[in-house]
């Protein structure tokens, strides 16, 4: 058997259809995946210690790319940081200076990005991180707004499991619905945007399904299942 390697993200994707709860036969999917011999790795916003435990309690691969490709974790104590956390800090300080509303998202600790919540105009904020000259980027995840240092996303911090593993990107399926996976569709030969995903995100994607969230990763591993059981 060929193994393949699915790059999951988890909020919009492997949850209930408008929560954040786990959609459990999502996960079991996944989970049985693993079981087959692939991998499964989960590639998120959130915290990469989140995503780790998420994979210890769910049964999927030991291995989690969080803070959108800031940090990488292998084990409880094996942090990979690729972000700065303190330019991110200082591009909060200096957005709060000129915006309003600017305010810090109560999430689990990050190591290299700083997290908002959706209350301001984001093109405003990169506007004054243009005009700054700060070496950060801005996105927004639909779950919160993030800073990170620049050239950091799911794409490259994905790359570096890559080149540690030595996976092939013919290999990769990236599974997602934001334009925060998008970078992450771009390193994978297959990617799957979901029926939450914007027009934008399914522009990008290999393949669309119409199903929300965690029902539209059990459709698309459904549409999948051929090619995986020729493998």
């Amino acid at each position: 058997m060929k193994k393949r390697t699915f790059a999951v993200d988890i909020d919009g994707t492997i949850t209930e259809n408008g929560g954040g709860r786990i959609h459990l036969d999502a996960l079991d999917a996944l989970r049985r995946l693993t079981v087959m011999g692939h991998d499964v790795i989960f590639v998120t916003g959130r915290s990469s210690v989140e995503a780790f435990l998420l994979s210890i309690f769910g049964g999927t691969t030991k291995i989690a790319v969080g803070e959108n490709g800031g940090c990488i974790t292998l084990e409880t104590n094996d942090h990979t940081l690729l972000g700065d956390i303190k330019e991110c800090k200082n591009a909060l300080e200096i957005i709060k200076k000129n915006i309003d509303n600017v305010v810090e998202k109560p999430v689990f600790p990050r190591m290299t990005e700083v997290v908002l919540e959706r209350t301001f105009d984001l093109d405003l904020a990169r506007k004054v991180v243009s005009e700054n000259n700060l070496n950060v980027e801005l996105s927004d995840s639909q779950y919160a707004f993030h800073i990170n240092s620049s050239g950091i996303d799911k794409g490259s911090g994905f790359s570096k499991i890559m080149e540690k593993f030595s996976i092939q990107s013919d290999d990769v399926i990236a599974i997602g619905d934001s334009a925060t996976d998008i970078p992450l569709f771009k390193v994978a030969k297959t990617s799957v945007a979901l029926g939450n995903a914007s027009e934008q995100v399914k522009s990008e994607a290999t393949m669309i399904v119409s199903a929300n969230a965690g029902d539209g990763v059990l459709e698309a591993l459904d549409k999948l299942a051929p090619k995986l059981s020729k493998i």
